[in-house]
């Protein structure tokens, strides 16, 4: 997949930080890249659920434009401080030192992406209620699939099908390099 090299500034110090943490799950690059094209097209409230090192947040502010803020919940307290303090600059970001579950009030959300685990296995009906119609979620660490039902490790990937097939959205995979996929969905 074709990209230019540089990176955004808030981007490149949150790929930083999660390098100096250890850790080697942040949001890829190309997803980023998708997070930051769709968050230009949205304007209100954008949500990360699981902000990790704060890379999918940096890539949400990195497209989003002057009449949108974001909110990004990281249960690890101490993660949650850190992550504020390199957002400090930007007021539009908000860290939330909490589980993703504190971010359901906050709604409705222009656009929510889902990187917590648990939010991605079980909370497709609270993520369905939160959403504003036309509004996106992003779920991201798939592997591609080209055949259905959908596979991954030789069995039917249930929670990709379940949002593939979910009537409450218009849901497509999307490969962002040879080896990542994630789930766009609009609500209706």
């Amino acid at each position: 997949m074709s990209a230019p090299p540089e990176l955004p500034p808030l981007v490149s110090a949150a790929l930083s930080l999660s390098g100096r943490r250890g850790f080697v799950s942040s949001t890829r690059n190309e997803t980023g890249r998708l997070l930051a094209t769709l968050a230009a097209s949205k304007t209100g409230l954008l949500g990360e659920l699981g902000t990790g090192c704060g890379v999918g947040s940096a890539w949400l502010r990195s497209g989003a434009g002057e009449s949108t803020s974001i909110v990004t919940a990281e249960s690890d307290p101490q993660l949650a401080q850190v992550v504020a303090e390199l957002f400090a600059d930007d007021e539009r970001i908000e860290v939330v030192s909490a589980d993703w579950t504190a971010l359901i009030e906050r709604g409705p959300f222009a656009l929510l992406f889902v990187d917590a685990r648990e939010a991605k296995l079980s909370a497709r009906d609270i993520i369905a209620d939160v959403v504003e119609p036309g509004g996106f979620v992003v779920l991201d660490d798939f592997t591609p699939s080209a055949v259905w039902p959908p596979m991954y490790e030789g069995r039917v990937d249930t929670l990709r099908q379940e949002w593939l097939m979910d009537k409450r959205f218009t849901t497509v995979e999307v490969m962002v390099a040879p080896d990542a996929a994630v789930l766009l969905a609009t609500r209706h």
